[in-house]
């Protein structure tokens, strides 16, 4: 059975579409069968990949509310080893038409555990919230990373969405666990993000990834064109923190044998 990994964080602009997008292109690259779940509305995850949110005709929301086999939904992209199941603005209204169904919490766990057996990861972007969808992709995940960016209030509401998932670990999926906390938008030219580094790993120590994601213009350029930073320009920094990543990972969850001096990649920036 793949790992199932949730990106979450209530607070938007952390770079969290942008981790769950080249994540799993990364992994993809690496030989591990993965699959994007896209659990935002707003579809960005579905568009950064290639695919036109208009064009999308089933989704996940479908999955959810009229349990259509997820198999159906699936779409292969341009790279190899990855697939998408996309999202749709209908997804918007899920949470409301599902508040008063029983077990209404576990929905997307049920669609999912069709095709979870098929792929070595399933990373899920979550949206910008804590509502009833964000819950779901909880209950159904493995594990949850959380991206913070190196900016004034980094921590603000983090103590929130960490009470959240102890919940979800109480009630719902006590499975799950936090696969850690990714700091994203590092800028080593200034003080501030370093500080941000120093706090964040203060607070949180062996939670906190070694890896640091740059602010990098291919990780902003690349959606545009329907890609991965990977696939976009597999030499930039923001492939290379990502591919780190995704190594960082696979040596957390005992997936690779791969000695110190590989587990990094060196790059100039750009």
């Amino acid at each position: 059975m793949g790992k199932t990994i949730a990106i979450t964080n209530q607070k938007g602009g952390v770079g969290k579409t942008t981790t769950a997008i080249n994540l799993a292109a990364s992994l993809a690259v690496l030989e591990y069968k993965t699959l994007i779940v896209d659990a935002d509305p707003q579809a960005n995850a579905t568009s950064g990949i290639g695919f036109d949110p208009k064009n999308i005709k089933t989704s996940i929301y479908e999955c959810i509310i009229d349990d259509i086999d997820t198999n159906n939904v699936i779409l292969q992209t341009k790279t190899p080893n990855l697939d998408l199941i996309p999202a749709h603005i209908d997804l918007v209204g899920a949470e409301i038409e599902i508040i008063n169904l029983p077990n209404r919490e576990k929905m997307m766990r049920r669609a999912l555990s069709k095709v979870t057996d098929n792929y070595d990861f399933v990373i899920v972007d979550c949206s910008p919230s804590l509502g009833l969808i964000t819950v779901n992709a909880l209950t159904a995940a493995d594990s949850v990373i959380i991206p913070v960016q190196c900016e004034y209030f980094a921590l603000e509401g983090l103590g929130k969405l960490l009470n959240t998932i102890k919940i979800v670990q109480e009630r719902l999926n006590p499975e799950l666990d936090i696969e850690g906390i990714l700091l994203t938008m590092f800028d080593v030219r200034l003080n501030l993000s370093k500080q941000v580094v120093e706090e964040v790993k203060t607070h949180f120590q062996q939670m906190v990834f070694d890896t640091l994601i740059n602010r990098n213009t291919t990780l902003g350029e690349a959606p545009s064109y329907g890609d991965s930073a990977i696939m976009y320009d597999a030499k930039s920094t923001g492939a290379v923190n990502y591919l780190n990543l995704a190594r960082e990972i696979l040596q957390k969850n005992n997936l690779t044998a791969l000695k110190n001096e590989e587990k990094k990649i060196d790059t100039g920036h750009e």
